[in-house]
């Protein structure tokens, strides 16, 4: 079966007896038709399905009624890994009542992201971008201002101006996470991070060396991965099997501490008995597992839709400020419990 041809303005001319200009007048809500006809344009053109032309509205008002999200990981990430997820479905929410679409890349290295960005730009196909896994001296920020393209950090951007960016004050929740382990008796408490130079990842390493020190805590590495469950399970075999075993591991994401439960049990080290264990982003992962994880829970899903408003708002409005959405909560389930109980 032929595909069914896409309705036109000369289409919709014919079936309503009118010229294409009073179409055009009709369909774009301008003067020169009566408004019974162009009622009667109107309930015709939807009857044959027609939609305006994205390419011929960015050429007329400059809009392409998208935005554009490119993900610089391994494409099996967004498999895998709930965060993406979960901000990807908070974005949407947020596009959903104003129709504005989500064009996502997955790009191999930098400069394929950087590429990403100046061909959208220049094709006119996205509007604005979210940016994400910002990183220290990030050159996209310079980019998108040499483009004059519009953007929003999903991360905190403090130390930059022009970008705004729609954050959470991880700082709160790492000190809350060391002082519940702390409660419970553990001194020696290891953290398993993400890629160093992110700049989330540099706040919360900050913020654990500072908690940690006003704890008393003994000081214990911090082993950078890519947040892959491979480097996770890695990086948790190494902390094990060193002279001076953690009781407690914080990971940066769900899926390390999810790979290092399995971990635990090819050791035959018992959670929470021998070793505590806690997840960065609670996410239905950490639900399923036995025993289940306790998790700091950031409400990903509002961090994409917040993100996506204010991106809209940039767009439509101009600048738009900074936004700090509110600390992440510590949610204590089965993988932690009193050092030595």
């Amino acid at each position: 079966m032929s595909p069914k041809k896409r309705p036109t303005i000369a289409d919709i001319a014919e079936a309503a007896g009118v010229s294409k200009g009073a179409v055009s007048y009709a369909l774009n809500g301008k003067a020169g038709v009566s408004e019974q006809t162009r009622s009667r344009i109107l309930e015709i053109a939807a009857r044959m399905g027609w939609h305006p032309s994205s390419a011929a509205r960015a050429l007329s008002d400059g809009r392409s009624g998208a935005i554009g999200l490119v993900v610089d990981r391994p494409a099996w990430v967004l498999g895998i890994e709930p965060f993406f997820m979960q901000l990807i479905s908070g974005v949407e929410a947020g596009l959903a009542a104003t129709g504005t679409a989500l064009l996502l890349q997955v790009t191999e290295d930098a400069r394929a992201e950087e590429a990403a960005y100046r061909r959208w730009w220049g094709e006119r196909r996205v509007d604005g971008v979210l940016l994400v896994d910002l990183r220290e001296q990030d050159p996209r920020l310079g980019l998108v201002a040499e483009l004059g393209l519009p953007a929003v950090v999903i991360g905190h951007a403090s130390e930059t101006s022009g970008v705004p960016s729609v954050w959470i004050n991880d700082a709160a929740a790492v000190r809350e996470t060391l002082a519940y382990l702390a409660a419970m008796g553990h001194r020696r408490i290891a953290r398993v991070a993400g890629p160093a130079d992110f700049v989330h990842t540099r706040e919360r390493s900050e913020a654990f060396e500072a908690a940690a020190a006003e704890l008393g805590l003994e000081g214990v590495p911090c082993l950078y991965t890519d947040y892959s469950g491979e480097e996770g399970a890695r990086a948790t075999r190494r902390l094990l099997s060193g002279s001076l075993r953690p009781t407690a591991i914080v990971y940066d994401n769900d899926v390390m501490a999810v790979a290092a439960l399995s971990v635990t049990q090819e050791m035959g080290v018992h959670v929470p008995r021998e070793l505590s264990l806690v997840a960065w982003d609670d996410s239905e992962l950490c639900r399923l597992v036995h025993p289940a994880l306790t998790a700091v829970s950031r409400r990903v899903t509002e961090y994409g839709e917040r993100a996506a408003a204010a991106l809209l708002s940039l767009i439509d409005e101009g600048p738009v400020p900074d936004i700090l959405l509110p600390s992440p909560a510590l949610v204590p389930r089965g993988s932690t419990a009193p050092c030595g109980a």
